[in-house]
């Protein structure tokens, strides 16, 4: 196999982030619950690192783990890709 067709498949296997409109939105309605990201996480059962991946932009969309955070912060949180 090829290097160049390797980055293409390497490239085509990437997962999607959260793009940084939404971890921004997740970090306002968390502060404007005056909650740490250790507060939000507590109160959604998941680790303060997931909040922080979320905020800044680094995990990948998990709907289980989004739904838990709208109700939480009390917004709802849309997803989409750019054509």
């Amino acid at each position: 196999m090829n290097t160049a067709k390797l980055d293409r498949e390497t490239e085509e296997l990437k997962h999607e982030k959260i793009s940084p409109d939404v971890g921004r939105l997740i970090q306002q309605g968390r502060q404007g619950k005056n909650w740490t990201q250790k507060d939000l996480a507590t109160r959604i059962n998941e680790k303060p690192q997931v909040i922080q991946e979320y905020e800044q932009g680094k995990a990948v969309p998990n709907q289980n783990v989004l739904g838990k955070i709208e109700r939480a912060i009390g917004k709802f949180i849309v997803l989409y890709k750019a054509l």
